[in-house]
């Protein structure tokens, strides 16, 4: 079965053997290594100015985020769960909270970021999702946060870029924290999540806030190269495994430009048969069809092709199937991908098949289009 799921994403065979070997407690000086080795990686990925390892989902992290850098009202983009999400997490902390919400295929719109800035003067920081997976949905992160920090430089910038960091460039000038999730373009099992931050979120952090997730806590130890709490110590030596991979690979900004390639022509390959692609503003790190037999698609895929992808949820269940682009994916994969749902519009009486979405799919990955 092939997993063409947007998270979790394949963990390749090296990675595996990686983290199969024998347990390793987590403080030794033979872990510090790793973790120190780790941490210079994950430096040279986010570009900013301190790095935290967390042993969580991707929604600790986000809490994290939210408890230590918005300590009065909390402004969150939602066009899809995962903006919501940093809402509800705000709430159940005790803290305000103003909300943006759009139809999840529309970006939020800048202009209206400021506005409820302007409108509410008790606002210290932002949530928004680089790529908002429910729907694979990008927002502008950047222009929005360098337009939020010319009208006022003191409200902290929260970035999920949990389906983004190692999908594309996140240019983190003027972001504080930006967010990222082991099962998704970093190739591993879920449980690690990590956090890029600025200096201006280091001074807001202060001594920090909560238990588990104090971030001052877990900065003081992990420049030591060592955790605060227990290491998720398997997932560390995996990520090392994974970061060295894409040194070996090419680097990081091969990744990059396969990634937006590869997003490109499934795009336009699916597009070429017929179907419609449903954020008005795509992320490349998916492709995300709305289609009233989304289900049926699925289920031949997977049932007859072998190929396993999403669906959608809330009110997007049964409407969308989500195509997974994150990571070192072959291409000879990603054809039979393309390939298989056209056959799977052959077998729904939708269209004859004629090989339209592979030749469209290699023309584009190739560099064979006229």
């Amino acid at each position: 079965m092939l997993l063409f799921t947007p998270g979790p994403t394949p963990v390749p065979q090296n990675v595996r053997n990686a983290m199969s070997d024998e347990t390793m407690h987590h403080r030794t000086p033979e872990f510090e290594a790793i973790f120190e080795k780790t941490r210079t990686h994950l430096f040279k990925l986010f570009g900013m100015d301190e790095v935290v390892m967390l042993s969580s989902s991707g929604t600790g992290a986000m809490e994290a985020a939210v408890t230590n850098l918005c300590h009065n009202t909390l402004l969150n983009v939602n066009s899809g769960k995962f903006g919501e999400r940093f809402g509800k997490i705000a709430l159940a902390n005790g803290l305000k909270n103003v909300e943006i919400k759009n139809e999840w295929d529309t970006p939020v719109d800048v202009a209206d970021v400021l506005k409820a800035i302007e409108a509410n003067a008790d606002i210290d920081a932002i949530a928004v999702q680089v790529s908002e997976s429910a729907g694979g949905l990008a927002h502008p992160v950047e222009e929005l946060a360098k337009a939020v920090k010319a009208l006022n430089p003191n409200i902290m910038i929260i970035a999920d870029g949990i389906t983004a960091v190692g999908v594309r460039k996140i240019d983190t000038t003027h972001i504080d924290a930006l967010i990222a999730g082991s099962q998704k373009a970093l190739m591993l099992p879920p449980g690690l999540a990590i956090l890029g931050l600025s200096a201006a979120a280091l001074e807001k952090i202060g001594e920090g806030r909560g238990y588990y997730f104090n971030l001052a806590t877990e900065i003081k130890s992990q420049r030591k190269n060592t955790t605060a709490w227990t290491a998720a110590t398997t997932l560390i030596i995996g990520l090392l495994e994974i970061l060295e991979t894409i040194e070996r690979e090419g680097g990081i900004e091969k990744l990059y430009s396969d990634t937006a390639v590869r997003a490109k022509a499934v795009n336009s390959s699916l597009q070429a048969i017929g179907l419609h692609i449903y954020p008005k503003t795509p992320a490349p790190s998916m492709t995300t069809v709305d289609d009233a037999d989304a289900s049926a698609i699925r289920n031949i895929l997977k049932d007859e092709f072998d190929v396993n992808v999403a669906g959608g949820q809330d009110h997007l269940k049964g409407k969308i199937f989500r195509i997974n682009q994150m990571g070192l994916i072959s291409n000879y994969e990603m054809a039979w991908v393309v390939n298989s749902v056209e056959l799977a519009l052959a077998k729904l009486g939708r269209r004859t098949y004629d090989g339209t979405a592979n030749k469209i799919f290699n023309e584009i990955t190739f560099g064979l289009e006229k």
